[in-house]
């Protein structure tokens, strides 16, 4: 179960008490401070403090603050540590990409893309990538190299055969 799921079960199915479920979900379960979830609910630290306490109990759009955070803060951590392979390169290289999941073996990995319209651009964005959580990427064959020097993540070159062999194609014909 999620911690917003914990908490309401401990106060509705278990009739715990509020103000001690709260204070582990926030500040052991999701490793926040009391500050720190003020910022991010938009509820009055001085407010929190008072549920915390047991001086007040919230109200129900509060407490709705208050569950609709904690599953915004457990869907983005959860989004953040789900593997996924950077894609970088230029929007015409991104559109091209029918497929946003690709699978090895077992396992579904996430693709995500960076665009990019330059190399220093693309070595920027390899760097966030990296800082993202990307567990390796993908990039064109000019800064590849560079790249592999800055971030410690797997890297991987893209091979346009396919593209190429049309083009010399296609250059052939206009010059025969």
């Amino acid at each position: 179960m999620t911690v917003a799921d914990d908490l309401i079960a401990a106060l509705f199915v278990q009739g715990k008490a509020l103000p001690e479920q709260l204070a582990k979900a926030i500040k052991q379960r999701l490793g926040l401070s009391i500050g720190e979830f003020s910022v991010r609910s938009g509820i009055p630290t001085s407010t929190l403090y008072k549920i915390l306490s047991g001086e007040r109990d919230p109200n129900l759009r509060t407490f709705h603050r208050i569950i609709s955070t904690i599953r915004e803060l457990e869907r983005k951590e959860a989004e953040q540590k789900r593997k996924f392979i950077a894609i970088i390169g230029t929007r015409g290289v991104l559109d091209e990409i029918e497929q946003m999941t690709i699978t090895a073996g077992t396992e579904t990995i996430d693709l995500r893309e960076y665009a990019v319209t330059g190399i220093e651009e693309a070595i920027v964005e390899s760097i966030q990538a990296e800082r993202d959580g990307a567990a390796a990427l993908v990039c064109a064959p000019i800064v590849s190299t560079t790249v592999e020097k800055v971030v410690t993540i797997p890297v991987a070159t893209i091979r346009p055969k396919s593209s190429v062999t049309r083009a010399l194609e296609l250059v052939a014909k206009k010059i025969s």
